[in-house]
């Protein structure tokens, strides 16, 4: 044996043999039964869903959702493998293609508008045709499409925005904006040709498109007159306002909001004290901009300044669904960021933690009357293989 105190090889934790139990005909056997039997007693639910919740993870392809199982179990101290996502439970699964028009390989601006309005469009477009140019603002009028999240608003419903990044960005950018380019966040963004030919931004569109009961991310600075300092980073310049049209767009949206219905109306928050402040059944609008831009990593977030995705939705959720017609809401985790980064953990903890959201939105709801999706806009270049041990931990 080893010496006292000293390290065997392959014997930390994770990588103890799998327990004795899984070496048995009757563990698979049992195993297979129950998933056939529950199958066969699966019932079909007849009525017209009231609710849809649509989650998307971004970039999250099938290599993302496998390695986000592994480390799912490995945080709850299991070998990972065996481990099940709650969106892995639902009882249908399929497969999307995510080609654009123009590109074989897709942004998340296009595809927004794929599954969001119902088209294929160009790349790097938002809430237009194919026959919309990118960056040629005048190839936009006449070209507009309508959301889901549009139409179940003139429908009577009530409908939702939860991001991890700027509300502004391609993403839920696709639920309301239409836009030659993605990039366009606030008129500062925008070249002058666009703005001479009547092109509005995403942010101002934001507020006048579709009336959005809760809107809840990041974007403060697009939002707000140049040199506006922020309320949570006052000393630092690079996170002010950047609007050159001098327009306040959170004081626009709350005055258009403020006097709705039998509610106070509107309220915006921009940090996690207040956002837990707001009595849901006290407003019909909630806007929340967490960040001046993308919100952090959920590994790299404040816990006490900023909400997480579950937290978001559920606020989400219970104000949503005091409408009797139902909602419409639509939630993205930007698992996008941490892959383009190169950053495993952060993009596999994303993904754990929309998948924490799916199961928190399971509970505050029926499948009786609320219908709810996850998909993916994209995959992204992540693998992960070898000859590799049960239990290694996937960042190995």
């Amino acid at each position: 044996g080893a010496p006292e105190g000293a390290q065997c090889p392959h014997t930390s934790l994770a990588l103890l043999s799998p327990p004795d139990a899984e070496k048995t005909p009757e563990y698979w056997n049992d195993g297979a039964r129950r998933t056939l039997e529950s199958a066969l007693a699966f019932q079909s639910v007849a009525r017209r869903a009231k609710n849809i919740i649509l989650f998307m993870g971004d970039g999250m392809g099938l290599p993302t959702v496998s390695a986000a199982r592994i480390y799912k179990g490995q945080l709850a101290g299991g070998s990972g493998e065996e481990s099940v996502l709650a969106m892995e439970t639902f009882p249908h699964v399929a497969l999307a293609k995510t080609y654009t028009i123009d590109r074989q390989v897709p942004d998340s601006a296009g595809t927004g508008t794929a599954y969001l309005c119902g088209v294929k469009s160009n790349a790097k477009t938002l809430g237009l045709s194919g026959a919309a140019v990118y960056g040629k603002c005048r190839t936009a009028f006449g070209n507009e499409v309508d959301s889901i999240l549009h139409r179940a608003r003139l429908a009577g419903k009530s409908v939702g925005i939860v991001t991890t990044t700027r509300v502004q960005h391609a993403s839920p950018g696709a639920a309301y904006a239409h836009s030659a380019s993605r990039s366009w966040y606030a008129d500062s963004n925008m070249p002058k040709e666009a703005l001479r030919d009547g092109c509005k931004d995403i942010a101002y569109q934001l507020v006048h498109n579709t009336d959005i009961n809760v809107i809840l991310g990041g974007g403060r600075m697009y939002m707000t007159p140049k040199r506006t300092p922020d309320p949570e980073y006052p000393e630092d310049p690079a996170q002010s306002g950047t609007r050159k049209d001098g327009l306040n767009l959170i004081a626009e949206w709350l005055s258009a909001n403020q006097l709705c219905s039998r509610w106070q109306g509107a309220r915006y928050v921009w940090d996690k004290k207040g956002l837990d402040e707001v009595e849901d059944d006290s407003v019909s609008h909630l806007m929340g901009l967490f960040e001046p831009k993308d919100m952090k990593y959920e590994l790299n977030r404040n816990a006490s300044t900023d909400p997480s995705i579950v937290e978001m939705t559920e606020k989400a959720i219970r104000i949503l669904s005091r409408n009797p017609n139902g909602f419409f809401l639509f939630v993205e985790d930007e698992i996008d960021h941490g892959h383009h980064s190169g950053r495993a953990k952060q993009a596999l903890m994303e993904a754990v933690m929309l998948d924490r959201a799916v199961a928190r939105a399971g509970e505050l709801t029926s499948p009786s009357d609320t219908l709810t999706v996850v998909t993916a806009d994209h995959s992204h270049v992540f693998t992960f293989g070898g000859n590799t041990l049960r239990g290694t931990s996937i960042f190995g």
